[in-house]
């Protein structure tokens, strides 16, 4: 299996090596020449699979390059009950007729970004000491991303972690569980700005190649393709507890911001899971939404960035989002290039409306979309709370919302969980008027020390910072 960029790149690069590079040379996003194919034959027999051994076979068609046993052992040792809770690591729920919750959130910082960081570590740790080699990761989060990556990373060999994150717009918990973290090879930076500055500056940053290759500068972020592939997988382990029959059709209600999660959800389709629909469901920050309605993909400017009580999906510039366009117009690097590199920074905005190719988002690859506000979220909240008995996080809830709209007779909607409620404590008292619970471990957490460094959003002062401890 090679990888090629999304913006035309010449080159072809094997697994490992785009592992640790994060974006193309270009500025593109790395995605495989081809999606392997799964038919129904391949879907029964993975049916009964334990979800480590189903990641060892989902993971072996895309890498060939690290030992099957390797590979093998890499995700035993990620996928276990005792790192997520239960046997099953995402097990489904039912709330109600045709309605599921897939639990994502068991691992060790309660949000579903663990499920792929927990093995991005092991990966990294794996092919650095292989290679005798160091990275410095430079990561951007809107709350889950930096704390997933840094309790992965924590302690790893040859790895530092640089997270930067929008100062004060985390809720509390969020930021207690990263500053909280004193490690030595874990560094959080407050930039004054929102997520969109943070992921800017780590953009520019792998932009600059000679600085990158420098200091070994590689990524977390959802713009890693191997952090996206082991999202792949829970796509398969929720299909497979939804169904009985290896052709019955499901759909997938995905919060998303940046459009890593539901990017997942599109590459397992594009390998033939039967999926009907991709329902992206967003906050007041509804660049996605209007995307799919219109045809209209407009980036908005920091001060237009609404704050709100989802705050992971406070973004206005979904990174991955770049991996579908490529893939919608029939993967012509050349024209995505001139959308992403050339028309989005200059105009801020892209329009696709009258392109026929925009019709297939629906008609080919079963993309849908809607938004939620703060009074759906606590409507959300409140009604799965009193009437189903299940407490869920607020961009749970932005799912659960738009899930409703899109319900189909016959097609089980999954509602793909990100968080626990505990992370989002202020609006679950708002919506229930009694605190979340708490896992025992996290008891304290906001009057643990902590260790952060304040930064303006400029590119330069997070580089000097890093040259700075890479010493």
């Amino acid at each position: 299996m090679r990888y090629l960029s999304t913006r035309g790149h010449p080159d072809r690069k094997r697994f490992c090596e785009i592992l640790l590079e994060g974006l193309a040379p270009d500025g593109g996003l790395y995605l495989p020449e081809h999606y392997p194919q799964v038919d129904t034959a391949t879907l029964a027999r993975w049916r009964r699979l334990p979800y480590a051994e189903l990641a060892f076979e989902i993971l072996s068609l895309y890498v060939d390059d690290i030992p099957p046993a390797d590979l093998r052992a890499l995700c035993a040792r990620t996928y276990t009950a005792e790192v997520f809770g239960t046997p099953e690591i995402v097990p489904l729920k039912r709330l109600e007729d045709g309605l599921y919750l897939e639990a994502l959130s068991n691992g060790p910082t309660l949000a579903f970004k663990d499920m792929a960081m927990q093995l991005l570590g092991n990966l990294f740790e794996y092919e650095l000491g292989r290679r005798g080699e160091q990275l410095n990761i430079l990561g951007a989060t809107s709350g889950d991303t930096g704390s997933a990556a840094e309790y992965a990373m924590r302690g790893k060999q040859g790895v530092r972690v640089f997270m930067t994150s929008p100062d004060g717009r985390m809720s509390p918990f969020q930021q207690a569980q990263m500053f909280s973290l004193l490690d030595a090879n874990i560094h959080n930076l407050a930039i004054r700005g929102v997520f969109d500055d943070c992921q800017d500056i780590v953009k520019a940053v792998s932009n600059d190649l000679a600085f990158k290759r420098r200091y070994r500068i590689g990524t977390v972020n959802s713009i890693n393709w191997a952090r996206l592939l082991a999202q792949v997988v829970y796509y398969f382990a929720g299909w497979f507890q939804a169904t009985t029959a290896d052709d019955q059709r499901v759909s997938f209600t995905v919060p998303s911001g940046n459009f890593g999660n539901v990017c997942a959800g599109h590459v397992a389709r594009m390998m033939g899971l039967p999926i009907e629909r991709l329902v992206v469901a967003t906050n007041e920050n509804d660049v996605l939404d209007e995307f799919f309605r219109t045809g209209i993909y407009r980036v908005r400017p920091g001060a237009e960035t609404h704050e709100t009580s989802s705050p992971s999906m406070d973004i206005s510039k979904a990174s991955n989002f770049e991996r579908f366009v490529f893939d919608l117009l029939g993967r012509d690097g050349e024209r995505t290039r001139a959308l992403f590199a050339d028309a989005l920074p200059r105009d801020g905005r892209f329009v696709l409306s009258a392109d026929p190719a925009f019709a297939q988002a629906a008609t080919r690859y079963g993309f849908a979309s809607g938004r939620s506000t703060h009074a759906d979220r606590l409507a959300t909240i409140r009604d799965t709370w009193q009437r189903l008995g299940t407490m869920v996080d607020t961009h749970t809830a932005d799912g659960l919302k738009v899930a409703r709209e899109q319900l189909q007779p016959g097609i089980p909607m999954l509602v793909l969980e990100t968080a626990l409620p505990v992370k989002f404590a202020a609006t679950i008292v708002e919506a229930l008027g009694r605190e979340p619970q708490r896992p025992a471990k996290y008891d304290g957490i906001e009057a643990l020390p902590r260790r952060v460094t304040v930064l303006p959003a400029d590119v330069q002062q997070v580089k000097a910072y890093i040259a700075a401890h890479c010493a």
